[in-house]
């Protein structure tokens, strides 16, 4: 399942979020979107996880969780046609 993950401090790398995730199961994959020419946070990302009930209960755990300061937004991403992934 593909999460998406919003409302990132811009100091949170893809290593921090792996190890968040990690706590509920196996990562995939992990990408913070970042501005082409900066490299800077965009304060987004996305997780995917392999497992639909770890995924569910990342989802719940880590919603509005704390991180940096900052409480994480976090939800199913959805396709969104041919452009990419969004989130509900």
């Amino acid at each position: 399942m593909n999460i998406f993950v919003g409302n990132l401090a811009l100091e949170t790398d893809e290593t921090e979020l792996t190890d968040l995730f990690k706590a509920f199961g196996q990562v995939k994959s992990v990408q913070v979107m970042r501005e082409l020419f900066s490299g800077a946070s965009k304060g987004f990302g996305f997780v995917e996880m392999p497992g639909k009930a770890h995924s569910l209960a990342a989802i719940a755990a880590l919603d509005g969780k704390d991180l940096h300061g900052k409480p994480l937004r976090v939800n199913e991403a959805m396709a969104r046609g041919s452009g990419g992934m969004r989130h509900r």
